[in-house]
């Protein structure tokens, strides 16, 4: 038996016996000219498909439009929609039921589930869209018990969700996230927030849950809102700010906590004029040492 015929042989051995001890399942999705499908191909054993425009893997209960690209190691659940003309890439996972409108980017490794996301949105990579909420109450035994989480999240059209950002789905309202706003990256929005349209959200907010804001707001890096709070559109919150209670009326506002912002810039000025004035008034008080 020549060299190559014997690793063959031993390589054929290993496979068996790999497969009879169950220690791995391999799933075919190739097909053959008699079995391939519209769109797809065959089923396997839990009813996914191979989806002929970009190769990525599809329940045969989606609803996916044919000029949809599904790149290999997406994957698309059960009862799913996806409209025309999407983009999903290699590592997204598209849940059960999510329905996704036209021309909508999926970006790399995004989770979407119990969600919609309208047309013509962007999803960047790592987004996670449709996740329970954060709510737990104290039982009479004292331990945390979770709350039901059992509401959507809904991204309306021409929204821009930047990586790594997380929305949670709501418990007694939908999450929503109004048409034309964008989302910068690292933004954690809590459950049953409701957010206008044409909200401009910077880089490391955090929004607590049911949370109100109204149209055309501008919330700076790092900005932090406690829950139940409601805020009015053309609202501007400058960065590092937190906002404890309502603001009813437009208007640039900053500080912790947020207040408008010529009385947060006054504040700043006599704290700085506070501390010099005692910083002089301590320094002429010390003895200079005798030579």
């Amino acid at each position: 038996m020549s060299p190559k015929s014997r690793i063959n042989k031993c390589l054929g051995q290993r496979a068996s016996k790999h497969n009879s001890a169950g220690l791995g399942t391999t799933v075919h999705f190739a097909c053959s000219s008699n079995s391939r499908l519209e769109n797809g191909c065959e089923d396997d054993q839990q009813g996914y498909r191979r989806w002929g425009n970009g190769g990525g893997t599809f329940h045969k209960s989606a609803s996916i439009d044919p000029s949809a690209f599904v790149e290999i190691g997406a994957i698309v659940h059960s009862e799913c929609a996806v409209g025309a003309d999407c983009h999903i890439s290699s590592g997204a996972i598209i849940g059960p039921t999510v329905k996704i409108g036209q021309s909508t980017k999926i970006g790399y490794n995004v989770a979407l589930a119990n969600c919609m996301v309208g047309d013509f949105c962007v999803i960047h990579s790592s987004v996670c869209i449709g996740q329970d909420g954060f709510g737990f109450f104290v039982d009479e035994q004292g331990n945390m018990v979770k709350k039901p989480q059992i509401l959507k999240a809904r991204i309306e059209n021409h929204v821009e969700i930047g990586a790594n950002t997380c929305i949670d789905r709501g418990s007694w309202r939908d999450t929503v996230v109004g048409e034309h706003t964008k989302i910068d990256n690292l933004v954690q929005i809590a459950h049953n927030v409701v957010i206008g349209r044409s909200c401009l959200i910077c880089g490391q907010v955090g929004v607590a849950g049911s949370v109100t804001i109204s149209d055309y707001v501008t919330l700076g890096g790092r900005v932090g809102i406690r829950d139940h709070v409601n805020i009015a559109s053309k609202v501007r919150l400058a960065a590092n700010s937190c906002v404890t209670k309502d603001i009813s009326e437009p208007g640039d506002y900053g500080g912790f906590p947020a207040i408008p912002i010529r009385d947060w810039r006054r504040q700043i000025a006599i704290h700085r004029r506070t501390l010099k004035q005692e910083f002089c008034s301590n320094a002429n008080t010390i003895q200079k040492p005798k030579i």
